[in-house]
């Protein structure tokens, strides 16, 4: 008799904490594909006001491009520290995650990010936060945005 013996080796992959990073805005030409990347696939809306990364302009149509995205802050994150319900937990790497079933729409999060990073989103009542997963970069085509290890 012939005993076959199947052994499984799981292989893990090893998870290492990325955060998203401006790097060559002077390339941008603003075709808002990064900011429409992001709300296709995070919130299922083709809505630019949808995105978590936002383009405008340093200047008017002959200025530079800026991008307003949140900075993954390590330490103190002024957001987190405002939400009065926790709905704001610390990321691994840096950042924060929303917790959505904690918001209650109160914005003090919107107001509490210098950069201006955290939006608001009037139809969910919850704001747009960047979660650093990455799509805005691979649908840049200029390679503005990069991500990079925590």
């Amino acid at each position: 008799m012939k005993t076959e013996i199947l052994i499984t080796l799981e292989v893990g992959v090893l998870n290492i904490a990325k955060i998203l990073k401006v790097k060559e805005m002077r390339r941008c030409i603003g075709c808002f594909s990064c900011m429409t990347s992001c709300a296709v696939v995070n919130r299922h809306n083709h809505s630019l006001a949808k995105s978590a990364i936002k383009i405008i302009t340093s200047g008017g149509l002959s200025g530079s491009m800026a991008a307003v995205v949140c900075a993954g802050c390590t330490g103190v994150r002024a957001c987190a520290e405002a939400c009065p319900t926790g709905a704001l937990a610390d990321r691994e790497g840096g950042g924060v995650t929303l917790l959505p079933e904690r918001c209650t729409g109160c914005r003090k999060c919107v107001a509490a990010c210098a950069l201006g990073a955290v939006h608001f989103d009037s139809t969910t009542n919850k704001p747009i936060i960047c979660k650093h997963c990455g799509v805005c970069t691979q649908f840049c085509t200029h390679g503005c945005l990069e991500m990079e290890e925590a």
